[in-house]
């Protein structure tokens, strides 16, 4: 049902200049990551002075937390994109709905996974690349990441349907109180109570059901212009629900394609011993750091890309996507050049150990040279998601850190031992890019180019 009633969201969705508007919705997102992944890198400093296998468990466990995000983020992705396509045709009814199936998909898969992960523990530990001695301490944190799954999913999917309405700021209150609480709790619980990695699991779990809470309270509190409740529960029908699973499944696929990378560069890595695991776990986490503000932009562009492409305004959408890629790609430039000109001393202060040092430089270094590439495919790749091309958005999550990534492990380590490994994950980044480039030229030639009367 359209709503003709004045909507101040809706205006300022089409009529904000599009640099504004963007970077609005940005830098909450970006922040938001940025205090999770400060949270991430002290986590694994803490649990480093533990010793290098318990910093090889947090890397393992990392892994195992990608399928819980998987999850989350099909459901948030996948109901956010159509909440904000709706808006856009200013029907905030089907929005609802779709928000509350979002949701209750979210929790129930959450409990799911806590079910399974609790009956297969050991079976799971081992299979996501534990050694012998990384096993007791990745079997007792992840015990506390399982118990507190339905609340990592949803949360999750809440911060996604934040963010595609364009309330990207209420999302960051959500996930920053979390992130605060969880580097608060690392040292008292780890130290402080003596409780070890099972105080880091413990803190992670609380911080979960912190930002949970807040997050629901900006739904029900009214602070949105879609509603969670039993009323639109009701409403909820299998196809609606087909829909969003259709819909949010590039986001699945491309969270399980980096958790099943993920395990197998752990595999690979256990090879060459507990210091390669955690090396390159370390280096997937400041190498993701330096990352999240470019992700950020294309964050902000989500909402503006959906919400223009429901409201047919298509200038707006071009706009959009080429100021999203010239700033994302200006960001990572800069990230790049530190990490390449500091990456000893990063990998120092997560794990003063020379083979981790030295492993991790190699790989840092490296890393840092293909991200200068990846700004303009994510772009794409978020372009097809949040405006519901689906065959394409699949394809696309599917080849970066998925088909071109699994490529690499095969054969690069095979061909070149450990230095193979370092250089897997630079390949499939390079490697990926004239796939994005056509399917981004390909998007833009079959988008109508009608002048809005918006700009």
């Amino acid at each position: 049902m359209s709503s003709s009633i004045s909507d101040p969201q809706y205006e300022k969705m089409s009529l904000t200049p599009i640099p504004k508007l963007i970077l609005g919705l940005s830098v909450p997102a970006i922040i938001s990551m940025l205090v999770t992944n400060i949270y991430n890198l002290v986590d694994t400093a803490f649990v480093g002075k533990l010793g290098t296998s318990a910093s090889g468990a947090v890397g393992i466990v990392f892994g195992f937390m990608t399928v819980i995000q998987a999850f989350g983020f099909m459901f948030g992705q996948g109901a956010g994109s159509i909440l904000s396509r709706s808006l856009g045709d200013r029907d905030p009814q089907k929005a609802s709905v779709h928000a509350t199936a979002g949701f209750c998909c979210s929790f129930l898969f959450g409990v799911l996974i806590c079910v399974f992960g609790f009956a297969f523990l050991e079976d799971i530990v081992y299979l996501l690349g534990s050694t012998d001695t990384i096993a007791p301490y990745a079997k007792t944190y992840i015990s506390y990441i399982l118990v507190s799954a339905p609340f990592m999913c949803s949360c999750l999917t809440l911060n996604n349907l934040l963010r595609y309405e364009g309330k990207a700021f209420l999302g960051m209150i959500g996930l920053m109180s979390g992130a605060v609480l969880n580097m608060a709790g690392d040292p008292i619980l780890m130290f402080g109570l003596k409780m070890g990695i099972s105080g880091a699991g413990l803190s992670t779990a609380v911080s979960q059901l912190v930002s949970w809470g807040i997050l629901m309270g900006m739904f029900l509190s009214g602070k949105t212009r879609s509603e969670l409740s039993l009323k639109n529960a009701r409403l909820v029908t299998l196809p609606m629900i087909g829909n969003i699973i259709a819909t949010g499944f590039p986001s699945l696929l491309r969270q399980a394609l980096n958790s099943v990378t993920t395990m197998m560069l752990n595999n690979a890595c256990s090879e060459y011993g507990d210091a390669a695991v955690a090396a390159m776990s370390i280096v997937s986490r400041i190498v993701f750091f330096a990352f999240s503000v470019a992700l950020g932009v294309g964050q902000g562009f989500q909402p503006v890309s959906a919400f223009s492409y429901g409201a047919k305004k298509y200038t707006r959408l071009r706009k959009g996507f080429r100021f999203a890629c010239i700033m994302s790609e200006a960001i990572i430039i800069v990230s790049s050049t530190v990490l390449i000109i500091f990456s000893g001393d990063l990998i120092w202060i997560f794990r003063d150990d020379a083979d981790v040092i030295k492993i991790g430089t190699r790989a840092l270094r490296l890393q840092a040279l293909a991200t200068v590439t990846l700004p303009p495919c994510m772009i794409v790749e978020m372009l097809y998601q949040s405006t519901g091309k689906r065959l394409g958005a699949s394809i696309l999550s599917s080849l970066r850190n998925g088909l071109c990534f699994i490529a690499a492990l095969m054969i690069l380590p095979e061909i070149r031992g450990l230095a193979g490994i370092q250089e897997a994950q630079p390949v499939s980044l390079v490697v990926s890019v004239p796939f994005f480039a056509i399917f981004g030229v390909i998007f833009f030639r079959k988008l109508p180019a009608e002048k809005d009367d918006a700009q």
